[in-house]
């Protein structure tokens, strides 16, 4: 009897131990399936995003996306098949920047994640072409007759149609020096035609000044400043005179979106805007007494967004700063590691960045810590104007008769072909036809015609 009672209590007790083997092996073989989704295989949800935002010659900016991924993390980019870089991701939506590409490529790239092997989709990008740095050209020289002439500045309306400004001493109908200065010359296409535009002071007096910039939207919508300014509307020079509780100062440069959104700086820290007949003229408080030599502006495509730069500087003592400039609000930004006297900018928004002065510095993004001088071989004078037509096309101008070129991936000197000589060019325009470069040689002034 106690045999076969515990034949049934050890039977009893092996059925229970079986059950729960049975039971645990059960449950783990319902869990295991999640913990391996959890660790070696994405949720069907998640997603890898990329969208091409812009490109250059060199360089790619790639808009990142992501939906259902754990921050922070790293996703790798390849292209053409090859890791190119890893990148740490602190948000789910980036933007990516890619250098040292080639010009006219076309790449695919795509992101992939670890370790659950997500991909992004394959995008396919193609670079910016470069810009030739052939270029033929025509020098005028004028005056320097009686009096130093110089041209400050100009802007090209069209190919038959080209304004500087300045002072040009020329002679008279008698072959003598005329003490009357030319302040204005017109490009008609085939040759330079000079004008002395009067103007009127507060006292209804007439009087000649010399002219120091011009910004020019079309035909008849022209502006140009001396310490007024004055506006061409296809039929009259309209003067607009600035109180000194707005301006205190000649107009070194003018630069607007509109003739309703117009932005003027000169010396001591002025800078004022105009907001178009109803809104007027308000001065922007700078906070500097440095003198502002150009300003530029510019929208974001992608965004709408407008910046607007302007540089200032000072020689004695030696003092620089760049401003940017939002409605009319004026904020100085970073100019590190920059020593030396600013006297420009240029740039793409959110793309690059120039200001010239004593070098060339250029920067990615106004956000970037430090302004890059690598450019600074280039040229051993000091350079005075960027413009550009885009990130392949730009031109600098300077001191002894400096012209350099960027096409997208090299600089170019244009003194081997054209000489140097005692003067300066001061300012530039330029379109997709030419290229107009102002300023003065010894006594005379003199201007520059590039054409493609």
């Amino acid at each position: 009897m106690k045999n076969l009672f515990y034949f049934f209590s050890v039977s009893f007790l092996k059925n229970q131990l079986a059950n729960k083997i049975f039971a645990f092996l059960t449950l783990l073989f319902l869990l295991l399936p999640q913990y391996a989704c959890n660790t070696t295989e994405p949720p069907n949800n998640r997603t890898l995003l990329l969208k091409l935002e812009d490109v250059s010659c060199t360089e790619a900016w790639i808009q990142f996306s992501s939906t259902n991924i754990q921050i922070p993390d790293n996703i790798t980019l390849y292209i053409n098949n090859q890791p190119k870089k890893t990148i740490n991701l602190t948000t789910v939506d980036t933007l990516l920047y890619i250098d040292s590409l080639l010009p006219n490529q076309t790449y695919k790239i795509l992101a992939a994640m670890q370790p659950y092997n997500n991909a992004s989709n394959e995008l396919s990008v193609t670079t910016m072409d470069t810009t030739s740095h052939n270029f033929t050209w025509q020098s005028f020289t004028f005056g320097g007759i009686g009096g130093s002439s110089v041209l400050y500045d100009v802007a090209i309306i069209d190919e038959n149609n080209i304004w500087a400004v300045g002072e040009i001493y020329m002679n008279d109908s008698l072959g003598n020096p005329d003490p009357k200065f030319y302040n204005l010359i017109k490009w008609d296409g085939t040759d330079w035609k000079p004008e002395r535009i009067y103007f009127t002071n507060s006292q209804g007096q007439s009087f000649l000044s010399p002219m120091k910039s011009i910004f020019a939207f079309n035909t008849n919508d022209i502006w140009i400043g001396l310490d007024q300014l004055i506006h061409w509307d296809g039929n009259d020079y309209i003067e607009y005179e600035l109180s000194d509780a707005v301006f205190q100062s000649w107009i070194n440069k003018i630069w607007g979106s509109s003739s309703s959104g117009l932005y003027i700086v000169g010396n001591y820290g002025s800078i004022a805007h105009y907001g178009g007949r109803l809104v007027g003229w308000k001065k922007i408080e700078s906070g500097t007494d440095l003198d502002f030599h150009d300003i530029y502006g510019a929208t974001d495509t992608e965004t709408g967004e407008l910046q607007i730069l302007a540089v200032c500087t000072r020689n004695l003592p030696l003092d620089k700063a760049i401003y940017k400039i939002d409605g009319n609000t004026a904020t100085q930004i970073s100019s590190t590691p920059i020593q030396w006297e600013l006297f420009s900018c240029w740039f793409v928004p959110n793309r690059h960045y120039y200001v010239v002065g004593s070098g060339i510095y250029e920067k990615s993004l106004l956000q970037d810590s430090l302004w890059r001088n690598e450019p600074l071989d280039i040229t051993h004078y000091g350079t005075s104007k960027i413009r550009g037509n885009g990130i392949n096309d730009v031109f600098v101008v300077g001191a002894f008769g400096e012209i350099l070129h960027y096409s997208g991936l090299t600089w170019k000197s244009y003194l081997s072909e054209l000489g140097t000589f005692s003067g300066s060019y001061g300012s530039l325009d330029i379109n997709e036809k030419f290229v107009v470069a102002s300023g003065y040689e010894s006594r005379k002034a003199k201007i520059i015609i590039g054409y493609r």
